[in-house]
C-alpha cells in the first residue's frame, strides 16, 4: 500500500513510496499530526543519486520492524534536498553544528515545533565501528522524549537560539580591490596540488568556480601562475578517471587525490559548470583537449539528460545493476582485461594501454576505471576512434544507472549558460537550440504571471516548492548568456523579471546581505543564509553576478548597487578561505575590470561581417564582459542604442563604466578593444 509519498513529484520521493514507513511530505500537516499524537518528527534528508541514501533505505525503510518503531513512536518526514535546499540548509546547518560533520542521508529528530535535538547521518541496522544501531537510536530518542521531555526542548531550545546568533559577519558592502584578489590568489596557491593539479587532499572535487576565476585572473592582470593552475588541473581531470573518456561527462568527485577514482553520479550542475570552464579554457589558450572535453560535455549532457519537456534531468546514479540483479556503484563504467577483450579482441591490448586497464584493476574486484594516463607512444587516431565506439556500443547493453528526472530551475540556468557559449565558440547551433529549448520550459512552466520561480518541475508538471536565491540568480545567468549568443533581447527581459524579484524579496535593505529564501517564503526555524560555494555557485554569489551583467547591459545603477554590496562577502571571505567562494572571486574580478560592454550593429546577424565581429566580441576574455548584436536603431537590447554603422559597414563598441573607446569595424580593432591593455 503505497504511502503519502505517492504523489509527490521528486524522483527520490517517489522511490520511498511503497516503504512500510509512514511518510509525510514536508508539510505543516505532517507537523500538526505530531502534536495531535504528542510524538517527536523524524526528519531523513536525502537525494535520488545518493548511494548512502539507498543503502539506508533498503536496510531500514523497507525493513517492517523496523517501520513498525517508526510508525508507532514518531512522524516521520522525507525531503528531497534537491527540492526543499531551504529545509536541508537549516539543519544541515544545525547537524554540523552540533557534531562537526555533516553528509546524506541526513537524519534529524524533531519536536512538533520544527525544532531539532538530535542529530545523525546514517545508521547501520546493526552496531557497526562505534555507530549504534538504527533501531537502537530510535529507542533511544523515544526513551528521551517520553521520559525526560523538558530536557529534550530545552536542548532544542539552545539549538534554535545557537543557529540565531550565528549571524554572518562580512565586513563592508564593498567589492573586493586588488589586495584582496592577489591574497586569494596566494591563498589558492598554497593549496595547490603541483603535482596532480586541484586544490587539498582526498577527497577531491572539481573546483569550476576556482578555474573560472583563474582564467579571469589572467585575462585582467596576466598572471601566468593563475592560468597554469587552472590549465594543468583541467588536464589532469580530463585525464583521470572522474571524466568519462566513452561518452563524456565528468562524475561528482574522486575519492582520490589522483582523480583516478571518481564517485560515479553524475550531476547536470557539475557538467555545466564544467562544459562552461572548459570552453572559456580553450577560448584562454585554444587548447585542443580543452576544446574535445567542453563539447563532449555538452554532448553528454543533451544526449543523456535533456527531458522531453526540454529541460535537463538533475542526475545519473552512481549504482547501476552489475548483470546479476545486484546495484553496485560504477558497474556501468569500469572494465576488467577480459571484458575489453570480449568487445575488442585483437585491439583489447591496445584499449588496455591506452586507458591504464590493468590486471590488478585500479577499482574493485580487478576492474579499472578508463583513464588517460601520460605516455610517450603515439596511438593511432582512427584505430583509438573505432576502440572507443565500440566499447560504448557495448557500454550501451549494460544496465544504465537510474536517472533523477526533475528538472531543477537554478541547474538548468547553469545548462543553458554553459550551452548556448560552447554553441557560440564551436560553431554548433544545435546546442544553443538546447539552450534555447531549456529557456523555454523554465518560462513557459516554472514562470508564473508575476514572474515567480517555481523550483523543480517533472514530466510537466511544476512542483510546488518556491525557487530560491540560487534559483532566481541562475536562471537570470542562463538568460543573460543567451542574450549575448542570440541578439534576442526578450532573454534580457527575462533576466530582469527575475532580477527584480532578487532585489525586493531577497536582499537585506539594511546590509545589502542576501538570503537563500524569499522574504515572504515559508518560515523555518532560521532563514538560511550561505555566501560560500560549494558544489555550485551560492545563490548569494551567483546574484551579484547576474546583478553585475544585467545593470552592464542596461545602465541599472540599482542592480550595479545591489552587486557591489553583495560583493563585500568576497572581500571579507576571498583573502581567508578561497577555495569556497571561487564564483565570488570571478565576480569580483568582472566587477574590476567593468565589466566591459561590447554592442556589435550590422544590417542583420546573417551578415558574415556582423557574424565575424559578434563571434570575436564572445571570445574576447575580459572577465565578464557583455555582448549586444542587432540592427542599428534596434530597441531590442539597450546598448545598441544610439550606435550607427560606420562608413556603412558592421561596427563594434566596445565601453566600460560609462566611458566608450573609438569604435571599429574591423576584427582585429576589436581584439585589440578587447584586450586588457585598453582597460
Amino acid at each position: 500500500m503505497p504511502n503519502r509519498l505517492a504523489h509527490e513529484t521528486s524522483p527520490y520521493l517517489l522511490q520511498h513510496a511503497d516503504n512500510p514507513v509512514d511518510w509525510w511530505p514536508w508539510s505543516a500537516e505532517a507537523f500538526d499530526e505530531a502534536r495531535k499524537r504528542g510524538v517527536p518528527v523524524l526528519l531523513s534528508v536525502g537525494y535520488s543519486s545518493c548511494h548512502w541514501c539507498h543503502v539506508m533505505a533498503h536496510e531500514s525503510f523497507e525493513d517492517q520492524e523496523t517501520a513498525d518503531v517508526l510508525n508507532a513512536h514518531f512522524v516521520n518526514i522525507k525531503v528531497d534536498r534537491e527540492e526543499r535546499p531551504d529545509v536541508d540548509a537549516v539543519y544541515m546547518e544545525a547537524v554540523q553544528a552540533a557534531t562537526g560533520q555533516g553528509g546524506w542521508p541526513m537524519t534529524v529528530f524533531l519536536t512538533p515545533d520544527a525544532e531539532p535535538f538530535y542529530f545523525g547521518t546514517y545508521f547501520p541496522p546493526a552496531p557497526r565501528q562505534g555507530m549504534p544501531s538504527f533501531r537502537q537510536v530510535l529507542e533511544g530518542v523515544n526513551s528521551a522524549w517520553t521520559d525526560r521531555r523538558d530536557e529534550v526542548a530545552d536542548v532544542a531550545g539552545k539549538i534554535v537560539r545557537d543557529l540565531a546568533g550565528r549571524e554572518i559577519s562580512y565586513g563592508d558592502s564593498q567589492a573586493p580591490g586588488e589586495e584582496q584578489q592577489a591574497a586569494a590568489l596566494l591563498g589558492l596557491t598554497r593549496e595547490y596540488d603541483p603535482q596532480r593539479g586541484g586544490f587539498g587532499g582526498a577527497p577531491k572535487f572539481p573546483p569550476s568556480m576556482v578555474i573560472e576565476f583563474l582564467l579571469r585572473h589572467h585575462a585582467r592582470t596576466g598572471s601566468e601562475g593563475a592560468l597554469q593552475m587552472a590549465q594543468d588541473t583541467c588536464e589532469r581531470m580530463a585525464r583521470g578517471g572522474i571524466y568519462d573518456q566513452l561518452g563524456g561527462g565528468f562524475s561528482r568527485y574522486s575519492v582520490d587525490r589522483e582523480w583516478v577514482v571518481p564517485h560515479f553520479e553524475k550531476m547536470l550542475y557539475d557538467n555545466a559548470l564544467l562544459c562552461r570552464v572548459y570552453a572559456h579554457l580553450w577560448r584562454s589558450t585554444g587548447s585542443e583537449l580543452a576544446r574535445r572535453v567542453a563539447l563532449e560535455t555538452a554532448d553528454f549532457m543533451v544526449r543523456e539528460l535533456r527531458t522531453n519537456e526540454g529541460g535537463f534531468a538533475s542526475a545519473l546514479d552512481a549504482d547501476s545493476d552489475d548483470g546479476t540483479g545486484k546495484h553496485v556503484e560504477g558497474a556501468y563504467y569500469v572494465w576488467t582485461p577480459e571484458q575489453l577483450h570480449e568487445v575488442l579482441q585483437d585491439d583489447a591490448e591496445l584499449a588496455a594501454h591506452y586507458f591504464g586497464v590493468t590486471e590488478e584493476g585500479t577499482f574493485e574486484q580487478g576492474s579499472s576505471v578508463l583513464q588517460l594516463p601520460q605516455q610517450d607512444v603515439v596511438f593511432d587516431a582512427e584505430r583509438i576512434d573505432s576502440v572507443k565506439q565500440r566499447l560504448l556500443g557495448a557500454r550501451a547493453e549494460r544496465p544504465a544507472p537510474g536517472r533523477d528526472d526533475k528538472v531543477v530551475a537554478a541547474w538548468n540556468g547553469l545548462a543553458i549558460a554553459a550551452l548556448a557559449e560552447t554553441g557560440a565558440y564551436f560553431d554548433r547551433p544545435d546546442l544553443v537550440e538546447a539552450a534555447v529549448g531549456a529557456a523555454d520550459l523554465l518560462v513557459r512552466l516554472h514562470l508564473d504571471d508575476h514572474a515567480r520561480l517555481a523550483r523543480t518541475s517533472k514530466d510537466g508538471q511544476v512542483g510546488a516548492n518556491a525557487g530560491v536565491l540560487e534559483d532566481y540568480a541562475d536562471v537570470a545567468e542562463g538568460f543573460l548568456a543567451l542574450a549575448s549568443v542570440t541578439g534576442e533581447g526578450v532573454w534580457l527581459e527575462f533576466a530582469g523579471f527575475l532580477l527584480d524579484h532578487v532585489l525586493a524579496r531577497f536582499v537585506d535593505p539594511e546590509s545589502g546581505a542576501l538570503f537563500d529564501t524569499a522574504a515572504d517564503a515559508e518560515a523555518l526555524i532560521r532563514r538560511p543564509q550561505d555566501p560560500t560555494d560549494n558544489a555550485a555557485p551560492a545563490g548569494w554569489t551567483a546574484a551579484a553576478g547576474a546583478l553585475l551583467s544585467y545593470a552592464a547591459h542596461t545602465g541599472a545603477e540599482p542592480h550595479r548597487t545591489a552587486a557591489e554590496r553583495a560583493l563585500g562577502v568576497v572581500k571579507a571571505l576571498g583573502p581567508r578561505v578561497p577555495r569556497f567562494i571561487g564564483w565570488g572571486l570571478a565576480v569580483a574580478e568582472a566587477f574590476l575590470d567593468g565589466p566591459k560592454e561590447v554592442a556589435i550593429v550590422g544590417p542583420s546577424l546573417d551578415d558574415e561581417a556582423t557574424k565575424a565581429l559578434h563571434r570575436t566580441a564572445l571570445l574576447g576574455t575580459a572577465p565578464g564582459a557583455v555582448v549586444a548584436v542587432g540592427a542599428p536603431g534596434s530597441d531590442e537590447l539597450p546598448l545598441l542604442a544610439d550606435r550607427p554603422l560606420i562608413g556603412g559597414s558592421p561596427t563594434a563598441y566596445v565601453c566600460r563604466r560609462f566611458v566608450c573607446d573609438a569604435p571599429v569595424t574591423d576584427v582585429a580593432g576589436l581584439r585589440a578593444r578587447l584586450s586588457s591593455s585598453s582597460s
